[in-house]
């Protein structure tokens, strides 16, 4: 019995060093794959932001890339990233916003002293929008093709190196296939 004990630590080794191995070789180690792409948007289960055009699942649908930014007035990287989403609607690309897990004066404030990036608003103060979508915390991110299916998910603020290197070609990828 003692000795097959003694080929324990280096099978466990072996295993653990061939698991790092394999993790570190994949293409993008802080992706987290949504299981929606390529598949249709998930309804949007959400209410109207008093004074904002509401969002729509025939919003999602329009022939026209869009994002769909999960975000909410009490968070800091969504304060960070309002700048972005506000240059992306700039340049054309339509953008639209479900807000989560808040108050509805905390959002129309952050809304009226920030500015107001988006075309068309979901409002979700329960989360239940959010869990449909599989959205873990605000600031999210998705690029829709213009049927409604899922193109990409990010997580995170639009801001820096991590907007430019991984969010952006993404974006030109959906925008170049419309």
């Amino acid at each position: 019995m003692g000795k097959w004990l003694l080929f324990l630590p280096p099978v466990l080794f072996v295993a653990l060093a061939a698991m790092f191995y394999v993790g570190m070789g994949r293409n993008d180690p802080n992706a987290l794959p949504s299981v929606f792409i390529g598949k249709q948007a998930p309804a949007l289960n959400a209410a109207e932001l008093p004074g904002y055009p509401l969002l729509t699942d025939a919003d999602l649908r329009k022939g026209d890339v869009v994002l769909v930014n999960f975000w909410a007035s009490w968070c800091p990287p969504c304060r960070a990233e309002h700048p972005t989403l506000q240059a992306l609607r700039d340049e054309g690309i339509r953008v639209v916003g479900v807000n989560m897990m808040d108050r509805s004066a905390d959002a129309s404030g952050f809304l009226a002293e920030y500015g107001n990036p988006f075309s068309a608003i979901a409002f979700d103060p329960k989360g239940k929008t959010r869990l449909d979508w599989g959205v873990t915390a605000p600031p999210e991110t998705f690029i829709l093709n213009g049927d409604g299916t899922v193109a990409y998910k990010f997580i995170g603020p639009l801001v820096g190196d991590d907007y430019m290197q991984r969010f952006r070609p993404e974006l030109e990828k959906a925008l170049q296939g419309q």
